[in-house]
């Protein structure tokens, strides 16, 4: 459901906290803050005649094509384009997914505070791009694999040492399977993951079947049960957050279940190189 006023008052909102000379326009002769209504128009190659009637509620609903066009001409961050859509249109953009270019170091300090859970960011394909210590010591060490080898599927179903980690594999694989699923859809990059479904269809035929079943799965906390080379049965509290600003990043963070397995981490950190 389309909101028209609601849409008029965030237009005018937005073009009133837009500094004019950032867009090559003068300040000379302004009787009020922002940009004109003309200005957004031109930039947005739309009628100024309608873009002031968009801003007084009786525009009628605009296509999304438009609405870009706009979001665009204001230079409106994703956050600001996608509650543009949903006042205008009553559902969110289309999702283009793009590749994330790494994490800042404010993120990766976060993941260091974490000292005794382990914790990661991965991105809407399942890529590790980021860890802390503790998630390279119970976990994985990402380090020591090449950039593509990070993918979580990829490990699930090609590396022995995590396979054999999980004492219910097949629950868990399936798990891994269908919210990945879920999360490509709702980030658009299906084409962007398709060599790697190739592959692993081609690869493992436990894959292949789980992919034919079309199952997807939400995901956000639960219970992580691995069974460590050196620490032994470990039980870990885990729960997923979007990274705000980033809607293409998930950070997972395991938190010891009991004081035995905080301690278990523990010795386990101890034991390694600083």
């Amino acid at each position: 459901m389309t909101d028209a006023n609601s849409l008029g008052v965030y237009l005018k909102d937005r073009r009133a906290k837009l500094d004019p000379t950032a867009f090559g326009f003068p300040l000379k002769r302004r009787r009020t803050p922002g940009l004109r209504r003309e200005e957004v128009a031109q930039r947005a190659n739309v009628s100024a005649t309608w873009y002031t009637w968009l801003e007084q509620g009786r525009g009628g609903a605009p296509s999304a094509d438009v609405l870009d066009r706009i979001a665009r001409a204001m230079m409106l961050t994703d956050v600001e384009r996608e509650h543009l859509f949903l006042l205008g249109l009553g559902r969110p953009p289309e999702v283009h997914y793009r590749a994330p270019e790494g994490i800042s170091p404010r993120l990766q300090r976060v993941l260091d505070t974490l000292e005794y859970s382990p914790a990661f960011i991965r991105t809407a394909t399942w890529d590790v791009i980021a860890w802390n210590r503790a998630a390279a010591a119970v976990l994985t060490d990402y380090s020591t694999l090449p950039d593509g080898q990070r993918n979580v599927l990829r490990m699930m179903f090609r590396d022995s040492r995590v396979r054999a980690a999980q004492p219910n594999w097949q629950s868990v694989a399936r798990y891994v399977v269908g919210s990945f699923r879920a999360d490509v859809a709702r980030a658009g990059a299906a084409r962007d993951v398709q060599s790697l479904v190739d592959e692993l269809c081609a690869t493992s035929s436990e894959f292949a079947a789980m992919w034919r079943d079309n199952d997807v799965q939400g995901h956000g906390d639960g219970v992580k049960v691995l069974h460590h080379p050196v620490a032994g049965q470990l039980s870990m509290e885990f729960s997923g957050f979007a990274v705000d600003g980033r809607p293409d990043l998930n950070i997972v963070i395991y938190n010891p279940a009991t004081p035995a397995d905080a301690d278990n981490i523990r010795a386990l950190l101890k034991s390694l190189p600083k």
